[in-house]
């Protein structure tokens, strides 16, 4: 019967390592307050301008203007930022 190598021990993380995750994570907190503050103003931005469209008779959806910011997000942030901008549209227009 042979046996396989164990994995190797995780390493032990030092007190000084804790605290830099801890200060890590308290940046990424800070990242997504901001980014929610940001997301919430962008929805009500959005809101208004259907709100606007609608009263003058326009349609909820403007394909190009869409594809302008799916491109934008795509070019900034890879394919998964497209994903992440029609999350945004999303948001703001409702689903179709």
């Amino acid at each position: 019967m042979s046996t396989s190598p164990s994995p190797a021990a995780p390493a032990a993380v030092t007190g000084t390592e804790v605290e830099r995750i801890a200060e890590l994570r308290t940046a990424i907190d800070a990242c997504d307050a901001e980014i929610i503050e940001v997301v919430q103003r962008r929805l009500a931005v959005s809101k208004e301008i259907g709100a606007l469209r609608s009263a003058s008779g326009g349609t909820r959806l403007n394909l190009s203007r869409e594809k302008q910011v799916l491109d934008r997000f795509r070019e900034a942030l890879g394919p998964d930022g497209a994903a992440l901008g029609m999350l945004l549209l999303r948001q703001g227009r409702g689903r179709l």
